[in-house]
């Protein structure tokens, strides 16, 4: 399904694209936060989803819903309760309230897909599965990365190392960070590289950026890592193969 976000708030636009890009049968054509311009979009193209906010500067939510010859699904979104009777007289799919809850725009999206003859509802179980695959893609030589508002793409010979923090991955370049939300057992999966080595459950690390090792911590882009317990053994022998005397 299509969709379109329209929200005169950029921070609320971001939090829906977050929620959108982790549902797999949904395709973010846009953000718009001008009423007008959003007018052009769905009268000249293929939008089966709108994501409306209802207070807007130029026309409300409500009145560009009633302008539209052909409008597609709506799923209002806003931080008024007042609106709530008016937009179901105008047959929206549902009225959420900011700030939104990936869970509340799911049960949403999923009555859209309904209503739209999509007669399968996604299963929870496979968000996360979507929102990794879209995140990594990778070569030899490198790997594109999904931030919060673009793709990046990662040379592998500039990665130090990766840290995990939460629900974020951090790529520690030699002059820079970058950061993916991701977990870091998939990175790890993704990294076919030999250069490339788990040392902690929150550290991968590359061996040739490693400048000291002195028992169980290295040194690597002037920073002190701990090799965790459970990683120590695999890394000594990977080093030892490594070492000369």
């Amino acid at each position: 399904m299509n969709c379109l976000i329209v929200d005169d708030e950029p921070l609320a636009i971001d939090v829906i694209k977050k929620h959108v890009e982790r549902i797999p049968f949904l395709n973010l054509t846009g953000t718009t936060t001008s009423a007008f311009e959003a007018i052009e979009v769905i009268n000249s193209g293929d939008i089966d989803l709108l994501f409306l906010d209802i207070q807007m500067p130029e026309l409300t939510g409500l009145e560009l819903l009633n302008s539209l010859r052909k409008p597609p699904l709506v799923v209002f979104t806003t931080a008024y309760q007042d609106y709530a009777l008016e937009s179901y007289e105008l047959d929206a799919v549902d009225y959420l309230m900011k700030p939104i809850p990936f869970d509340r725009l799911l049960k949403a999206v999923n009555k859209a897909k309904i209503r739209s003859g999509f007669s399968n509802k996604i299963p929870v179980s496979k968000l996360q599965e979507k929102k990794v695959s879209n995140a990594v893609e990778k070569s030899a030589d490198f790997i594109f990365v999904k931030t919060a508002y673009k793709t990046v793409k990662i040379m592998l010979q500039d990665v130090c190392y990766i840290e995990s923090q939460k629900d974020y991955v951090v790529f520690n370049l030699q002059n820079e960070k970058i950061s993916s939300q991701l977990s870091l057992t998939y990175v790890e999966s993704q990294l076919t590289s030999s250069n490339f080595i788990r040392i902690h459950r929150s550290f991968i690390v590359a061996l040739d950026k490693i400048a000291e090792v002195e028992r169980n911590t290295l040194i690597i882009n002037g920073n002190r890592i701990s090799v965790g317990a459970n990683y120590r053994t695999k890394f000594k022998e990977v080093i030892g193969s490594q070492r000369l005397g």
